[in-house]
């Protein structure tokens, strides 16, 4: 059972005690008589509960970050918050989409949900929408034939196994982000089985080329060498989007990590 569905139980339930209590109980109850204790924690939680199922359901949502696919922009640790509105109000729990707002664009840092199971949430950054020729060959990017722009920049440190990788920022939409490459890494991860649209989809030993269909998304790792994705698992469906993540809110082991990201 996921955590939203979870709370929306607990909501339900408390919800009806709460209901339960102000029409009936209440006045059924001898005066100054004390509520039972599941009546008087249903009331006491019923407005809490509410107010995280709408906060969590309709505008933002913690997260945290639990692999290295992300870095360098997002460490392991990260705990982080996720627009939920911005790319549409959903059904909670189902994800149906219920009012239209933004798309999802080439560049932003997205959480969806994983589309091979659908209860764990991943976090990648959107690469190729819908319609979109994505090519990675040699470990360069390229879209609808035109070269993603790249500049290296400082290798960066791992400091948990204290090895340099190279680090670019890369540029999609008008706007830099920065992405790993290691140079005894090979610069593609052929497909691990087939996925719903895999034909649009080809490889070889310089990497792949894909056509991203209609309503779905290509996404990609930052710390592209270490990243399971699209180039493995194949496209997100607009269904299994949950919003845009923007906000990193603290780091247990890096504290001074706070402040939005790009």
């Amino acid at each position: 059972m996921t955590f939203a569905l979870f709370l929306l139980a607990l909501l339900a339930v408390t919800g009806a005690v709460w209901a339960l209590e102000a029409g009936w109980l209440a006045k059924r109850r001898a005066a100054g008589s004390k509520q039972p204790w599941w009546v008087e924690y249903s009331v006491s939680f019923f407005p809490v509960i509410l107010v995280v199922f709408l906060l969590r359901s309709f505008l933002v949502e913690p997260f945290k970050i639990p692999s290295g696919s992300m870095i360098p922009t997002l460490l392991v640790g990260d705990f982080i918050l996720v627009n939920k509105y911005t790319y549409g109000i959903r059904v909670p729990v189902l994800n149906n989409k219920l009012v239209e707002v933004n798309l999802p664009q080439r560049g932003d840092v997205m959480v969806f949900r994983y589309p091979d199971d659908p209860t764990l949430d991943y976090i990648k950054r959107v690469v190729g929408l819908p319609g979109d020729r994505v090519e990675y060959r040699d470990k360069r990017l390229t879209i609808n034939g035109a070269q993603v722009p790249l500049r290296q920049v400082e290798d960066y440190l791992h400091r948990e196994r204290m090895q340099f990788a190279r680090r670019y920022v890369e540029t999609l939409s008008g706007a830099g982000h920065e992405i790993l490459l290691e140079d005894e890494a090979q610069g593609y991860l052929p497909a691990q089985h087939s996925f719903p649209f895999s034909g649009n989809c080809t490889y070889n030993t310089a990497g792949l080329a894909c056509t991203v269909p209609a309503g779905h998304y290509f996404v990609m790792g930052d710390n592209r060498d270490n990243s399971s994705d699209s180039r493995v698992w194949g496209f997100v469906p607009d269904g299994n989007v949950v919003g845009k993540a923007f906000f990193i809110w603290l780091n247990l082991n890096e504290l001074g990590r706070f402040g939005p990201f790009k």
